[in-house]
């Protein structure tokens, strides 16, 4: 009875989340209210003299802006399309997924991912799984379609239960989204959006900030997130299931020997590029070293976004050519162009977030509500871990409503950044606090984008799976994934640790 009253309550959650995750407007719509009511708020506490003392000019005061007087009103028409064109994460994120689009749509990523998790011996198969799930974020599409049905096909005909591996493809996919060993097309599009929130308090500071502010971090919890995703599938999650009874057989899809020569290619291609840019960054005449002592001083870490290109661009060329997926130039321009056609929702959030952002600063509200809630911390004296993982608990509840993570940060950096830098922590710590948060409620969020697809693929197996059912298979992840993360978290605080090329935890 009591398990019945517990079974009936959870999904009475999940169901009010589905209900009102679902009444959400859509991200565009969500951000032009967001910015209509800033042109209001700005109005309205302009009239009320609303100010506070420059937090880097002592004795100087800040006051709001009024976008809604003469002079404001000519800056929302005049700055419309400098605040679209200069959105730091436009330009980044579409010139990245043009080497990404490459790679994946010659069929280089999903070959890459069939071919490392189909190469390992048996007992490895879980942490090849989970590990292979965690670099797909290089392509996000390619691990939730290729990857997730991927371990339930590899499982089954294992002899095992077909959803724990699923299970441990969606926790590498979708729990450790922001874990890689390369630098993805998630790092400019939250870096950039960081950056612009740091530069409301210290416009200096964001100029020296670069996309890897992460990395180190980031690579760390690769091995993490695989050893932890393995721990969980193999002791909770398949026990959990038992012994599938299904009538399901599958047949492994193994690499074809064009796909085997096409990767080998395609590697080769990789390591001389690498070394081509090496040359171009460590010796001392590197026009990426600039004569530079420093490594973190060089131009390099301003240039790495067409670097990824490069490294995703030349690899997934080859391959395209080795395989025959890519013929010729035509071949070419059209997968570009439809990598960028996949694009346009974005860029239509990217306009209406930009004009948000933009009229968020301008109107010195930023720095106002920032201000204000600092001087709220230190007067409660809710700081450290505490608060840490209060911003952990607020961002991961938000995840549960709206799954975007540029959406959410785009909503939430212009207001934590500046916050979080005035108690002492740097953007580039605030950042990585929230993809951690982000990351571990995405396996148990509904509104997430792929969830509804991964439900899809496990009913092939089990017709009675339902949103409860993979979100009860999915929890334990979540909450493994969320202690793991904040205890390496924890430990990085401790002992000081760059968390980045040249990111500190604490804001100097």
């Amino acid at each position: 009875m009591e398990k019945a009253q517990k079974n009936g309550f959870v999904m009475r959650f999940l169901n009010v989340i589905e209900r009102v995750g679902n009444k959400l407007p859509d991200p565009v719509t969500l951000f032009f209210f967001f910015a209509v009511a800033v042109v209001v708020l700005s109005a309205i506490f302009a009239s009320a003299g609303l100010k506070v003392e420059d937090p880097l000019n002592a004795g100087e005061m800040i006051e709001v802006k009024n976008l809604l007087n003469s002079e404001g009103i000519l800056y929302l028409f005049e700055s419309a399309v400098s605040n679209f064109t200069g959105f730091t994460p436009l330009g980044t994120v579409l010139v990245t997924m043009l080497g990404i689009g490459i790679a994946e749509r010659s069929g280089l990523i999903s070959a890459a991912l069939r071919g490392l998790v189909t190469s390992v011996p048996r007992v490895l198969m879980t942490a090849a799984l989970v590990f292979g799930g965690v670099m797909s974020s290089m392509a996000a599409d390619a691990g939730y379609v290729v990857l997730t049905p991927l371990g339930a096909v590899l499982f089954a005909g294992l002899g095992r239960h077909p959803l724990a591996g699923l299970a441990a493809a969606f926790a590498g996919v979708s729990g450790g989204f922001s874990a890689n060993l390369l630098l993805t097309s998630l790092d400019p599009l939250l870096g950039g959006l960081t950056m612009d929130s740091a530069a409301i308090i210290d416009p200096e500071y964001a100029a020296g900030m670069n996309y890897a502010m992460n990395y180190y971090f980031m690579i760390a919890s690769v091995f993490l997130i695989t050893i932890v995703g393995t721990i969980i599938t193999d002791k909770i999650v398949e026990p959990r299931l038992g012994t599938y009874k299904g009538n399901v057989a599958e047949d492994v899809s193994y690499l074809k020997p064009e796909e085997k020569k096409g990767l080998w290619g395609a590697l080769l291609s990789l390591i001389v590029t690498g070394i081509a840019i090496a040359l171009l960054v460590i010796p001392s005449w590197g026009p990426l070293r600039a004569g530079q002592e420093n490594f973190v001083d060089t131009p390099f870490l301003g240039v790495l976004v067409p670097v990824i290109l490069i490294m995703f661009f030349i690899p997934g060329l080859v391959y395209g050519r080795i395989t025959k997926s890519i013929k010729n130039d035509k071949d070419v321009a059209s997968q570009l162009a439809d990598t960028m056609s996949t694009m346009g929702s974005y860029i239509v959030l990217a306009f209406v977030a930009s004009q948000f952002v933009a009229y968020f600063t301008e109107s010195n509200l930023g720095t106002v509500l920032a201000v204000k809630g600092a001087d709220l911390i230190d007067a409660t004296g809710f700081t450290g871990i505490p608060l840490i993982l209060t911003f952990i608990v607020i961002s991961g509840f938000i995840n549960l409503f709206i799954g975007s993570a540029s959406a959410k940060w785009a909503i939430m950096a212009p207001v934590f950044i500046p916050m979080m830098m005035l108690s002492g922590y740097s953007p580039e710590f605030t950042q990585l606090v929230y993809r951690i948060a982000d990351s571990t409620t995405n396996v148990i969020s509904p509104l997430m984008p792929y969830f509804a697809i991964v439900i899809a693929f496990a009913q092939k197996y089990d017709k009675k799976v339902g949103i409860g059912t993979l979100i009860s298979t999915m929890l334990p992840y979540s909450i493994a994934f969320t202690i793991a993360w904040v205890g390496m978290l924890l430990i990085w605080m401790l002992t000081g640790i760059p968390i980045g090329t040249d990111s500190p935890i604490y804001y100097p």
